[in-house]
């Protein structure tokens, strides 16, 4: 049985949020402790697989509290509760939380989203990739301007300019917002020159995954001994969200779907930023590997660390709480034929734009390209179709 540690100062809300979850107790093992120290105590006798902590308490606030735990349980999935006025602090001073909940939290999100957390054990059930993930001490955490926009489009009222003014109040967030939507991967007709321009343009679908796109991709430094660029590994990665896109609208997907496989490909190639920004010798020893071996660089990532970038990519993104397709196609984009669908989803497709996308991409080129799996695709019954769209892809344009 799973354990599952709450953290609060206030005996009012770990009673209500025992009442909450009373219908989990016959899956989940619950323990609720009042304060930091009592938290600390509580792991110190038997760790948790799951620790949610509330952000403001005395003493020892829950960014300070998860930090601790993850120096003395790194295994542990950390999430934190707060107010969006905390955000920009926690996202400056914390490096130990894997996701965040707004406050007020229901009981319902509270179990979805630690259900999720415990269900990445069906996902990545490699203990190898948890003990690798543990001894990553630089991770991209999901920035606030993300959940802001999570909570707009929750809204019945959703109004872009609220998004566009939030976005405006980030120069360097702007700047790149501008310089990707007047480039040749959108194709727009004319050049826009301010946010609220471009949320009306791309909708919030698409302004909330390049939000996250961008913030994830400029909040690692890349050192040059792993031999590779983060720029290219960039570019690659918005090209191949490109071309899925327009994969998706092809097929006459309906715009959820189309937006999905963007931010999957967006995203696809995240757990390779994460090993190569946090263990350059070793991701540039892989390298060396796949080039001189002639194997695929997920094979030599395994034999170096002990698990490929589709499955960190995989249990980050999971961690984070990130919807279930964008975490099948993380950890599936090489191997589609491992998952359990076998219908038309978006790891279809940036499967295949992953595989046309690759040998266009510049300082990418390590060991042997990736190849399309045929019988997968027979499968679905999309190998036809597959066909038709890497010839109606065009190169990949420059991003300048």
């Amino acid at each position: 049985m799973k354990r599952i540690l709450f953290v609060d100062d206030e005996a009012m809300i770990l009673e209500a949020l025992e009442r909450s979850l009373h219908p989990m107790r016959h899956e989940w093992e619950m323990r609720f402790a009042n304060g930091a120290t009592e938290g600390l105590a509580r792991m110190a006798e038997c760790a948790a697989d799951v620790v949610v902590s509330d952000m403001r308490m005395p003493q020892m606030n829950g960014a300070q509290l998860l930090n601790e735990i993850n120096k003395r349980h790194p295994k542990t999935v950390r999430i934190i509760l707060s107010g969006f006025s905390d955000m920009e602090m926690i996202m400056q001073c914390i490096n130990g939380t894997h996701q965040f909940l707004t406050k007020p939290c229901s009981g319902e999100v509270l179990r979805n989203v630690v259900g999720r957390a415990l269900e990445l054990d069906e996902w990545v059930n490699n203990e190898s990739v948890k003990a690798l993930v543990a001894r990553l001490g630089k991770l991209p955490t999901v920035p606030s301007l993300y959940f802001e926009i999570i909570k707009e489009l929750d809204s019945p009222r959703a109004a872009l300019e609220h998004v566009s003014m939030r976005i405006a109040q980030d120069p360097a967030m702007t700047a790149k917002i501008l310089q990707l939507v007047n480039s040749a991967f959108f194709g727009l007709r004319r050049q826009l020159t301010n946010p609220t321009e471009a949320v009306l343009q791309l909708g919030l679908d698409t302004i909330k995954s390049l939000v996250l796109g961008i913030h994830v991709f400029s909040d690692l430094e890349m050192s040059e001994t792993a031999g590779v660029s983060a720029q290219e590994l960039w570019h690659h990665s918005l090209a191949t969200a490109a071309s899925s896109r327009r994969i998706a609208q092809w097929e006459r997907q309906e715009q959820k779907f189309v937006e999905d496989c963007f931010t999957a490909g967006l995203l696809h190639d995240v757990g390779r930023l994460v090993l190569a920004a946090n263990l350059p010798d070793q991701y540039a020893q892989a390298k060396r590997l796949a080039k001189n071996e002639a194997v695929a660089l997920v094979d030599a990532e395994v034999a170096v660390f002990g698990a490929s970038h589709a499955e960190v990519g995989a249990y980050l993104l999971g961690l984070w709480g990130l919807p279930v397709s964008l975490v099948e196609t993380a950890m599936f984009h090489h191997w589609p034929a491992r998952s359990k669908s076998r219908s038309f989803t978006p790891l279809s497709v940036v499967h295949v734009a992953n595989v046309h996308e690759q040998p266009l991409a510049h300082g990418l080129d390590d060991g042997s390209l990736p190849k399309m799996d045929d019988n997968y695709l027979c499968q679905i019954g999309m190998f036809d179709r597959a066909q038709i769209w890497r010839r109606l892809l065009a190169p990949a344009p420059i991003l300048t």
